[in-house]
């Protein structure tokens, strides 16, 4: 069986360009807080390194701050800082924030103090999209980078955190990065790496190929990549909707990730869609990978005004830039497929019990 991956916010499949950096990597040998030739070299692609990063954020290389992924990152920024957030956000900002802000049936949050709230750019399981305000205090950019343009310097936030396997880089890689002025705390202590707000020996090798993801990540976008995953995930989505009358597709009536789709059917429990799915030989997610295993009502879901009953009905499609349209319209009938096989069960049910 060949197997399709469609689980692209989850992880995305490692870029040829970033494997090639990896090995790069691995041929420099020196620290780069060493000061003989060897660590200066390193240094000089550790930084290098960062400048690309920074160009790809539409930031300065100077207030990018390398950690071990988004998460470390979230907690750098947001620990002990008592923020406001919104249910629709990531688990890693919801372990740092009041859950206070309140989110409409579109997936839009309203935020009345922006220097006290924390917001994401874009949600990784409706793909919805936020109008950052200005001021903000800190913005989840997670599964926006590589995937829609922006600039950090223009959305007007204090600070915001990128991960580098959301966009084709390798795992245990990411990146916080901040308004020049911004007083950060090291959480991690010791060395005085990263201008001294993150300890530790810098990973070369992961930071490395995180720029030559970033790098290629904004080159698909100036090729016009968002434009053609959006067709493709809209093609999906027609296909559903015309052969599953009770399909509904959370965050459809906002601006949205052109890479990600919502899948609901009330009553079809999303666990069970999802190993369906497996079986079939397409990998998709019922939600945020890190919220993956808990037996638990989705709370992005929740929080547009989707009961609880209900919030665990719904899958997660994510493609990408590789992705094949036929692969896509494989989904669509294996899904359909299953989507009739379910109802022809639930009429049988209904019918059983009125006999």
């Amino acid at each position: 069986m060949n197997r399709v991956y469609l689980d692209w916010n989850a992880t995305a499949p490692l870029r040829s360009e970033a494997r090639e950096a990896m090995l790069a990597a691995t041929e420099i040998v020196g620290n780069p807080s060493s000061v003989h030739a060897e660590g200066r070299a390193a240094k000089s692609a550790l930084e290098q390194a960062r400048e690309e990063i920074a160009a790809a954020l539409g930031a300065e290389g100077a207030d990018v701050i390398f950690t071990s992924g988004a998460t470390e990152a979230a907690a750098l920024v947001l620990q002990g800082r008592g923020l406001a957030c919104a249910a629709v956000e990531h688990p890693a900002v919801l372990a740092w924030c009041d859950s206070s802000l309140p989110t409409d049936t579109k997936g839009q949050v309203t935020v009345a103090d922006p220097t006290r709230a924390t917001l994401q750019l874009a949600n990784s399981e409706t793909g919805v999209i936020q109008e950052l305000p200005h001021g903000l205090a800190v913005s989840d950019l997670t599964q926006a980078f590589g995937k829609t343009p922006f600039a950090f310097n223009w959305l007007g936030i204090q600070a915001g955190f990128v991960s580098a396997h959301k966009l084709g880089g390798p795992r245990g890689v990411g990146a916080l990065v901040v308004k020049r002025g911004t007083e950060i705390e090291a959480r991690i202590k010791g060395g005085g790496q990263e201008q001294g707000r993150r300890a530790g020996t810098e990973n070369l090798i992961g930071i490395m190929a995180f720029a030559a993801a970033a790098k290629a990540a904004q080159n698909d976008l100036d090729q016009g990549s968002e434009e053609k995953v959006s067709q493709l995930r809209d093609s999906l989505m027609a296909a559903l909707e015309s052969g599953a009358e009770m399909v509904t597709f959370p965050g459809r009536e906002s601006r949205r990730l052109p890479n990600t789709l919502s899948i609901l059917t009330p009553g079809w429990r999303g666990e069970t869609q999802v190993m369906q799915m497996d079986l079939a030989g397409f990998a998709v997610s019922a939600g945020s990978a890190c919220s993956s295993g808990k037996v638990r009502p989705s709370s992005v879901l929740t929080a547009m005004g989707i009961a609880p009953e209900r919030a665990g009905d719904a899958i997660r499609v994510s493609i990408g830039p590789t992705t094949d349209a036929g692969d896509v319209m494989r989904f669509a009938d294996a899904w359909l497929a299953a989507y009739g096989r379910w109802r022809q069960r639930n009429d049988w049910r209904a019918t059983a019990g009125r006999a």
